[in-house]
């Protein structure tokens, strides 16, 4: 994974302490942020396998996905553990029981949760982003430094604000 710093990493940490709320925002660069929730609900390994995102279980979750168009690019962080891909979305967002991998249906190919048990509720099931990976690491080699962006409350975000 790579980063580019359009001010120097050590002002943003002086900036970030000394800025008020209400402060003039620093322009918007037009990379999208993602949260991936890994765990028993969904397995990192299987989103580099077989090239997607996803998020479930309320509109909360979900909704921000419609804010992608292909080729968006995407970095994916799991909360708590650190940034984990970078890639470009290659397709809409998807319901669980609409989504397709390799012709078949993700949800016979997947071994993660993804929310089955809600498949059929259109508000809280799965929805699912295909993506194309530029570059991902294994969960165990997530990537967090002092001064990388990252947003725990929600799947997507631009320059640090969350997409409703």
């Amino acid at each position: 994974m790579s980063r580019a710093w359009l001010i120097d990493p050590g002002e943003v940490q002086v900036q970030a302490a000394s800025s008020s709320k209400g402060g003039e925002k620093e322009p918007w660069n037009g990379e999208f942020y993602v949260s991936f929730g890994a765990d028993d609900t969904r397995k990192w390994n299987e989103a580099i396998e077989f090239g997607f995102i996803s998020g479930g279980g309320g509109s909360w979750y979900s909704n921000s996905l419609r804010m992608l168009d292909e080729d968006d690019r995407i970095w994916v962080k799991i909360p708590g553990k650190g940034f984990v891909g970078v890639g470009r979305v290659s397709g809409p967002r998807v319901a669980a029981n609409e989504f397709r991998i390799e012709g078949s249906p993700a949800l016979d190919k997947l071994t993660g949760g993804y929310h089955r048990h809600l498949k059929d509720d259109q508000e809280k099931c799965e929805y699912f982003v295909p993506v194309d990976w530029l570059h991902t690491v294994p969960e165990k080699q997530t990537i967090q430094e002092i001064g990388m962006f990252g947003n725990h409350n929600t799947e997507v975000a631009r320059h640090g604000r969350a997409l409703e």
